[in-house]
């Protein structure tokens, strides 16, 4: 099982964001039966049944066991990822693209460079798992709390220096084999967590 998959085809996608179907996939990181999955979420198990085979054929869960109990087959059934993003290329020309976006410095065009990320990343990283290869990749995430809107414009200046710098040290276009890397560098502000409801008195 991966620990996440992007979904690109348009119907697979429709079929994940169904609110029962969604569930189901949540509740299939270990394998289940429809039976098991029936009384665990409440609804009757032919319609467990009817949405299972919906998520089979978009192969989004597959068949982890069979047994035989009499003469029947009990199917136990499991995702193929423990969590699921949804690609742009699904959503066709509609999809977001940063060429189109004329700020830089807008939220847009940030939500769109994530959104290039996840269709890129995506799709090369379906393709490294069907050349049984892996994918390069390199990821930073930290967390930064600036003293002023001074120090955020000083900091930006900084770090676009040195990114230049450091491209200008290894990039060579006219490198034999070699192959661009797309680095894409984000900051914004950190979403404040929910706060917490207070237990109503019975």
């Amino acid at each position: 099982m991966l620990d996440v998959d992007v979904i690109a085809d348009p119907a697979a996608a429709a079929a994940a964001l169904d609110p029962v179907r969604s569930r189901l996939l949540a509740e299939l990181t270990v394998p289940a039966s429809a039976a098991a999955l029936a009384a665990r979420i409440g609804i009757a198990r032919q319609k467990v049944n009817y949405h299972l085979r919906a998520l089979e054929a978009h192969k989004l869960v597959h068949v982890a066991e069979e047994r035989q109990w009499g003469g029947l087959t009990e199917r136990l059934l499991v995702a193929t990822a423990a969590a699921y993003v949804v690609s742009p290329e699904a959503m066709g020309p509609a999809a977001v693209d940063p060429r189109h976006s004329t700020d830089r410095l807008s939220a847009g065009y940030l939500v769109a460079l994530g959104a290039r990320v996840v269709r890129e990343v995506g799709d090369l990283w379906r393709r490294a798992r069907q050349a049984e290869k892996r994918l390069a990749t390199l990821a930073i995430d930290t967390e930064i709390r600036f003293r002023s809107a001074a120090d955020r414009a000083a900091f930006t200046y900084d770090l676009t220096r040195a990114v230049a710098d450091l491209v200008a040290r290894y990039h060579d276009a006219s490198a034999p084999g070699g192959r661009p890397h797309r680095l894409v560098v984000m900051a914004h502000p950190t979403p404040k967590a929910a706060p917490e409801k207070a237990p109503s008195c019975p």
